[in-house]
């Protein structure tokens, strides 16, 4: 039998527990950070965070839009700030002004109006503050500096106008002209773009073969959606919205985030059950579609989290036919119910051992076990038993020997973690034999600056068994072939090599690929970046196997490795 206490202690001593000073850019739960710029000595960015952080139109009279100036190198603000704030939608100028502030940090008050009979959008904002006496043309407001406790009462300007009156993409551009004193203006302005979503409910009903009329929510992050659609034959949602398919655009996107919301006593999207995605038409990955049933009694909420990186392998698949294509098809596909085994934990401070109000539930499906990639579903809970948003967490698994079998601390050393926008996240760990495994985890907060509230340690003891001969096995990859894969993505073989390589290894057996249709010869032997990248951070233990054989699987689907039998 584990002892708890001497858990928490080793699992100390297996995290590298370390002070967080933030310093990457990246989306977060309603904020955005840029990307640091030089200035003087430091490295400096801004912060925006919206207050609430899960605006959904309709649903508010009034919003706190933060902006934060500071250093990344210390984590420290810089003071007598002026700034020229823009928000957009779309390609559309919906608000621009100047604002002063003492210590780095802006807070403006957006109070949503939907009516403008202007031509331009923009003219029909209107601004509260008073002119600061040392910076011409800047609002300011004198009184109580605010903090995340006072925003009711604090002195802060304010922007009235057609903001956040659709969901969607909110551009919020954010131009530094004075800093650290406010007669003191930048000879070359840092500027900064940082993106917001703002949540719109769009209700449709579908009737079924029985008649049966079904109301469903589908809760939009990005834009409108359309041609909503039921399918009686799989009953399947499906629908659409506009989206930009180039290249350089989908770089830009972070995440995609569209919610489903069917009445749980509709059978087929009832608690318990499994979906698959599709996106134009192509399965994405198991992570980006995750299931709530805990954050509504009647409601099955099917989140659709669609990042970059699966946007990118979407457009490699569909090549650049889909590059010209405006819309984005998002299809929902119910599976059978399967049988899941869970367990849950609380979490303690990593001081004194102490517990903290997190709750994590970590849930298998009993058909998988032993040499199977096994799709675990980490969930995290608050102590209202609410899910808790924009997790960052990591973990680490070992068996039965302390032997490590896997660990995730996600893909960037100077920010640590795997964010979990929802509160759910799913992660395929593969284990190797029978037996208890032991998975460690620790979260080191919530939101882009790491809000401890919820960060702690805690421990689960698992029991594997055999798993069904139905699922696949994990495909053998020796771990010598990492060597080959971190020599190519750094440049020192080049593709030619690396393919004839991998042919090789294929046809001898070494490295076993599940079987894929070859496709007809390529009349080009580019291969796509993402598979270079995978390639690197497989070699760095930052994505799993499978990850880097889809690669692999790419290349003999469009001919450009062709497999000799």
């Amino acid at each position: 039998m584990y002892n708890k206490f001497a858990l928490f202690i080793s699992i100390i001593g297996i995290f590298s527990v370390v002070t967080i000073l933030p310093d990457a850019f990246g989306h977060g739960l309603g904020g955005d950070q840029a990307e640091p710029l030089s200035f003087g000595d430091m490295e400096v960015t801004v912060r925006t965070e919206l207050s609430p952080s899960d605006i959904t139109v309709g649903d508010i009279d009034s919003a706190n839009m933060q902006v934060r100036f500071f250093d990344t190198l210390t984590d420290e603000n810089l003071d007598k700030v002026t700034y020229r704030i823009e928000v957009w939608q779309s390609g559309e100028l919906l608000a621009r002004n100047l604002f002063y502030d003492l210590d780095g940090r802006l807070d403006v008050k957006i109070k949503p109006k939907e009516t403008c009979n202007a031509n331009n959008l923009h003219e029909c904002s209107t601004y509260g503050g008073s002119e600061h006496v040392s910076a011409p043309g800047a609002l300011f407001v004198q009184g109580a500096e605010c903090t995340d406790e006072n925003l009711d009462i604090c002195a802060r300007p304010s922007i009235t106008g057609p903001i956040f009156v659709k969901g969607g993409l909110y551009k919020i551009r954010v131009d530094i002209e004075a800093a650290t004193s406010p007669r003191t203006v930048l000879a070359n302005l840092l500027s900064y773009e940082t993106f917001v979503s703002v949540a719109q409910d769009q209700k449709f009903s579908f009737q079924t073969a029985n008649a049966e009329e079904v109301p469903v929510v589908i809760k939009t992050y990005y834009d409108h959606v359309d041609n909503f659609k039921f399918e009686n034959s799989d009953n399947s949602i499906s629908f659409d919205m506009p989206f930009d398919w180039s290249p350089d655009y989908v770089n830009l996107v972070q995440v995609v985030h569209e919610e489903v919301r069917v009445p749980k006593t509709f059978a087929p999207y009832a608690e318990g059950k499994q979906f698959k995605g599709y996106v134009n038409g192509v399965e994405i990955d198991q992570r980006a579609l995750l299931n709530d049933p805990y954050s509504s009694e009647d409601t099955n909420i099917i989140h659709f989290l669609i990042t970059k990186n699966e946007l990118e392998k979407i457009n490699e698949t569909l090549g650049p036919s889909n590059y010209d294509n405006l819309k984005m098809d998002l299809k929902l596909v119910p599976l059978a119910e399967v049988s899941k085994s869970s367990t849950e934990f609380y979490l303690v401070d990593t001081k004194n051992y102490e517990k903290v109000p997190t709750t994590v539930n970590i849930a298998w499906e009993g058909q998988y076990g032993a040499n199977q990639e096994i799709p675990f579903e980490f969930t995290f809970f608050n102590e209202n038993r609410e899910l808790i948003k924009d997790v960052r967490y990591s973990y680490i698994v070992l068996d039965e020997f302390d032997n490590e079998i896997a660990r995730n601390d996600g893909n960037d050393p100077m920010n640590p973690g795997i964010v979990s926008v929802e509160g759910l996240d799913v992660q395929k760990i593969y284990v190797p034999s029978q037996g208890q495994i032991r998975v460690d985890i620790l979260v080191y907060g919530t939101g882009l600056g790491y809000d401890p509230t919820y960060a702690g340690i805690g421990s689960a003891i698992i029991e594997i068994g055999p798993g069904s001969p139905t699922v696949p096995v994990k495909a053998a990859i020796p771990s010598w072939i990492k060597n080959n894969a971190e020599w190519w993505a750094a440049g020192q073989i080049d593709d030619g090599s690396f393919v004839q390589g991998i042919q090789y290894l294929i046809k001898e057996d070494v490295l076993k690929i599940p079987p894929t249709t070859q496709g007809a010869v390529s009349g080009s032997n580019d291969i796509p970046v993402w598979i270079k990248n995978n390639a690197e951070w497989w070699a760095a233990g930052q994505i799993d196997d499978d990850s880097f054989i889809q690669g692999i699987q790419y290349l003999i689907k469009e001919g450009i490795m062709r497999i000799q039998s």
